[in-house]
């Protein structure tokens, strides 16, 4: 029952319970109480909005594949990569590479400023940039359904 209050709130968090609850057969004080006990398990971090980047300016998206140097200053990148406005998300990953970032700008030139700022963060060896050329989706709300066996959700 949560995952499908989950994905109702996911697809639109403005929604009422008392239409959530509609939907997944709820009062709406069940929903009220479910959605307080996710809050506070942490299972719902918070709720926000979604703005298009390229109606605000941000053109211009890359990922940067990060290297660190394997020295002492490792630990201290991904606080310092949060400090720059510009990287939208940093993933720890394994394989070549050891930060994955999502880079928004308003350009090209942007980008190059902001792998400027990146390699000149101590312990960062190398970066590699990919840049996109469209966006098929992003931003999509977790469909939980799936997680218990259910493809309905």
């Amino acid at each position: 029952m949560d995952a499908r209050i989950i994905s109702a709130l996911g697809a639109d968090g403005r929604r009422s319970y008392a239409d959530v609850g509609a939907e997944v057969g709820l009062s709406t004080a069940a929903v009220h109480e479910r959605v307080k006990k996710l809050l506070d398990k942490g299972v719902i971090r918070r709720f926000s909005i979604s703005v298009d980047p390229e109606r605000v300016g941000l053109n211009f998206t890359a990922f940067v594949a990060i290297r660190n140097d394997g020295g002492a200053h490792c630990r201290d990148i991904a606080p310092r990569l949060r400090g720059i406005p510009q990287v939208e998300e940093l993933h720890s990953v394994a394989g070549e590479h050891d930060f994955l970032a999502k880079i928004r700008t308003t350009h090209a030139r942007g980008l190059e400023d902001v792998l400027y700022q990146i390699k000149a963060i101590p312990g960062v060896a190398r970066t590699t940039s990919t840049v996109v050329l469209n966006t098929e989706f992003e931003d999509r709300p977790l469909d939980l359904g799936w997680v218990n066996g259910d493809k309905g959700g």
